[in-house]
């Protein structure tokens, strides 16, 4: 036994494990709690009073029972605390609340067009403490806004270290937490979208997550967990070379995987998924061939990261609502075509992320921080 654990820390580990076990279960009663941590009735009487008297729990209903007294049940109060995502992008910007449990309690889509200059930032900031006015919570309840741009971000969150969509390589966070009264981050969009798969899937443990959006993103996922890297770039797949002579891409080079597997490579302007998706099923030869060629250049490109990253990989992004088992069991096949090591194991899945994924991953690291510190 570790003779360095005080009264202190077993009450705060027994005020916390009843909270999180609560929070596990949809509902639950004093008797069932007791018996699950091994605790006394009076230990976790003394709990629920204090967490009720927090509001992070409360009293809802009684479980049915054949004889006696019918047990209260115990549930969490998903509003406790909120916290706010916003998604920036070029033409738009989506700005949302989530509870602690991840659910999306309000959502707001603005067409602001993206400039470096204060106007922008004040604007949009504006923007987000009307939405957050909007919502009639006490303040103390907003956990945090959490940004997910278009970009590589510090580890901090503080400040943008590359940029090249936005032509924001640098910004501070100050840009917009000098307007509002509330902690404020960057995060990658690609990281967000990852984020938000981790967050309501619970077997993933190492898996390759591709965005498939306007632009494309990627994410590397160890442990339940996203790799980083030493200088905060691992999983940005999309800056791998796939033809050296092919396409420029907007960092620079030519011929990265962003310009064969984006949305951007695929549709044509002023084309929309919805209308590309809809000849593709109709089976219109033109949209055919060039949902096929993009499949390929998929294939080759996840063929080349399954080499060295032996695991499963998840396609999510804007394409996810378009895509189904048809496509997947014909990227599959394609891959096995360019492989060394064929296999009769499926390991490419589409993602279970719900839509503006991106912008509920922004708000999720607050939610997650609040629930470590129980």
């Amino acid at each position: 036994m570790d003779t360095n654990i005080t009264f202190k820390d077993i009450k705060k580990n027994n005020y916390s494990s009843i909270y999180h076990l609560i929070y596990q279960n949809e509902k639950l009663s004093k008797q069932e709690i007791a018996n699950q941590l091994h605790l006394s009735l009076p230990t976790v009487t003394q709990n629920l009073v204090r967490l009720e008297e927090e509001n992070l729990i409360a009293k809802s209903g009684q479980f049915e029972s054949s004889v006696g007294r019918r047990a209260t049940a115990y549930t969490i109060c998903p509003k406790a605390r909120i916290s706010i995502g916003v998604e920036i992008l070029k033409k738009k910007v989506h700005i949302l609340a989530i509870d602690l449990l991840g659910v999306v309690i309000e959502k707001k889509e603005l067409s602001i067009d993206y400039s470096n200059v204060d106007s922008y930032f004040k604007e949009v900031s504006d923007a987000v403490e009307a939405f957050i006015s909007s919502l009639n919570v006490e303040k103390r309840k907003i956990l945090g806004i959490g940004f997910a741009v278009q970009a590589l971000t510090a580890t901090d969150g503080q400040t943008i270290t590359y940029g090249k969509i936005l032509n924001c390589t640098g910004l501070d966070i100050h840009v917009f937490s000098q307007h509002l009264t509330y902690p404020c981050m960057f995060f990658h969009d690609a990281k967000c979208a990852a984020t938000t798969e981790l967050w309501i899937r619970n077997d993933i443990g190492d898996a390759v997550y591709l965005s498939i959006g306007t632009h494309l993103g990627g994410a590397i996922i160890i442990n339940d967990q996203i790799y980083m890297g030493k200088d905060g770039f691992s999983g940005t797949v999309e800056h791998m070379t796939i033809d050296p002579e092919g396409l420029p891409c907007y960092c620079g080079k030519r011929g990265c995987m962003e310009t064969l597997c984006s949305v951007s490579a695929l549709l044509e302007e002023d084309e929309s998924l919805e209308f590309f998706f809809q000849q593709v099923r109709s089976g219109i030869p033109s949209y055919l061939e060039r949902w096929n060629s993009f499949l390929d250049h998929l294939a080759l490109s996840i063929n080349n990261i399954h080499l060295v990253i032996n695991r499963e990989f998840i396609l999510g992004g804007h394409i996810t609502p378009y895509l189904n088992e048809s496509d997947i069991q014909l990227l599959h096949e394609k891959v096995d075509e360019r492989t060394a090591f064929p296999s009769n194991e499926s390991f490419i899945y589409i993602s279970r992320s719900p839509e503006y994924g991106v912008t509920i991953g922004a708000a999720i690291p607050f939610i997650q921080s609040f629930l470590n510190s129980i």
